[in-house]
């Protein structure tokens, strides 16, 4: 690297409001707390509802045929997302991604009144592609804008806030179905309520900076990436499939991640509780997940550590986790049947039954599980790479294949497989995937992963990256 690419601003002077430090607007910080809102809002909202079980409703069908055709949309442009965001940034594609969570829950809302089950089809393959699109510009700020150093504690913090939505976003059912325990589905105002939160978090995401504006704490700047055409972009992506095919390995890791979110909510959740008790089992879930993702977050920028030696110790903690919970599913499970749901055979537990607390805290292990998952799932990708535009090939290769397992299992569920089926894909998928990752994690995760695009002079306003540079692995 020659010395002018090494040239480096001064931070942003920091202000103080109160006595308290305030991020620069233009850092880092600022913009993965901001897109963290966004998310909050829109996704986060998105998550409380569906962790209810069956959007809300009693027959679960509606939601599970609804996100089999998100996911399948999800799965096509996850691959493609890219495109987009190079092409209109990452302001323009958060923003309509943001409203399709919108639109998805007014269909929820008119399925109250018309159960026009077309409509609710639609909206989750509308939401299908504009979540491809939200969550491939939010993972490409994640793990780009930060500096090696504070990768895991960003993603963390992300996640503590994004999470924070569902938690938030779950008291509005409870709130507004308390009073009626033996209610069928949730009332009007809840579906309202995640509609107008959900459109203030894409009107949100037009308050972020373009990125060639935003100042590390080193002084460097994210670069800045001229625009492809979208032949050049898909071109992309089967390059970086050609110069970084250990990605490959990861795929099962990817499909496995949000595999176990429809036995959770769909199935468990459903058949243990009551509509009450789904609602609040719903609150801790997420809670959970806030706790699972600050506490792994900073256990992987422990710089007693090097980053090699995180990524194994995070593979195994994650093991463990992953099958302890599991295996402490496996008594609820004895004897569940969807057709004790049909014929109000289930438990069907309320807050205030003896037994409710013990499944509850399962169901807490759930979320935590997730969390953890998740955050280790970003953090490996980040640590492959410093580059912004391969990390959105990364990201968008996560979002597909998460989204195509996701199509697959909530068609299973749609169509009324077993309990038994769900569970037991659910624990193996994650197993097999965890298998796969390690000889990536054991080879291709080194102490440092510094490019050097990492490092734009900032005098350079109309700095190019050529497609080559752009594709090209950097080990």
């Amino acid at each position: 690297m020659d010395e002018a690419q090494g040239e480096r601003l001064a931070p942003i002077k920091q202000r103080k409001f109160m006595g308290v430090t305030l991020a620069p607007w233009r850092s880092p910080l600022s913009q993965v707390i901001l897109v963290g809102f966004v998310c909050f809002l829109c996704p986060g909202m998105f998550n409380a509802l569906g962790g209810i079980g069956g959007g809300g409703q009693l027959d679960t069908s509606i939601q599970s045929n609804a996100n089999t055709a998100l996911y399948t949309t999800f799965a096509v442009f996850g691959f493609v997302a890219g495109t987009f965001l190079n092409y209109f940034g990452a302001k323009s594609t958060l923003a309509f991604g943001g409203v399709g969570y919108a639109v998805y829950a007014a269909s929820f809302l008119c399925y109250n009144h018309t159960e026009n089950r077309p409509f609710v089809i639609f909206a989750g393959a509308l939401l299908g592609v504009c979540a491809a699109l939200l969550w491939c510009a939010q993972g490409t700020i994640m793990m780009s804008y930060p500096i090696e150093s504070e990768k895991g504690r960003y993603i963390g913090m992300f996640w503590g806030i994004f999470n924070t939505g569902a938690v938030i976003g779950s008291i509005i059912p409870i709130a507004a179905n308390w009073n009626d325990p033996n209610a069928l589905h949730v009332s009007d105002g809840t579906y309202i309520g995640f509609l107008v939160l959900m459109l203030a978090g894409a009107f949100l995401a037009f308050f972020l900076v373009p990125p060639d504006r935003i100042i590390r704490k080193d002084g460097t700047r994210v670069q800045r990436i001229q625009h492809p055409s979208a032949i050049s972009e898909i071109k992309g992506l089967w390059a970086t499939l050609k110069s970084d095919s250990y990605i490959l390995l990861l795929f099962p890791f990817f499909w496995a991640s949000n595999w176990f979110y429809t036995y959770q909510q769909n199935s468990y959740n459903v058949y243990m509780f009551n509509l009450r008790g789904r609602t609040f089992t719903n609150l801790w879930y997420w809670l959970a997940q806030i706790i699972g993702a600050l506490m792994f977050g900073f256990f992987l920028d422990n710089k007693k550590m090097s980053r090699r030696t995180r990524a194994i110790s995070g593979w195994v903690i994650l093991f463990a986790v992953v099958n302890a919970t599991w295996g402490g599913g496996l008594k609820p499970l004895i004897g569940s049947t969807r057709e004790k749901v049909a014929l109000e055979q289930n438990p069907n537990l309320d807050v205030f039954d003896t037994d409710y607390t013990w499944y509850l805290i399962l169901y807490l292990f759930y979320g935590f599980l997730d969390a953890v998952w998740q955050t280790y799932a970003y953090w490996l990708m980040g640590a492959l790479s410093n580059e912004p535009r391969k990390l959105a090939y990364f990201a968008g290769f996560y979002k597909g294949i998460q989204s195509a397992g996701a199509a697959v299992v909530w068609s299973l569920d749609a169509n009324k497989h077993s309990y038994y089926v769900l569970f037991g894909t659910s624990w193996g998928l994650c197993v097999v995937g965890m298998l796969f990752a390690i000889p990536v994690i054991w080879w291709r995760v080194h102490d440092t992963e510094i490019t050097e695009l990492d490092f734009v002079r900032p005098d350079e306003k109309n700095m190019r990256v050529s497609e080559g540079e752009g594709e090209e692995s950097r080990a």
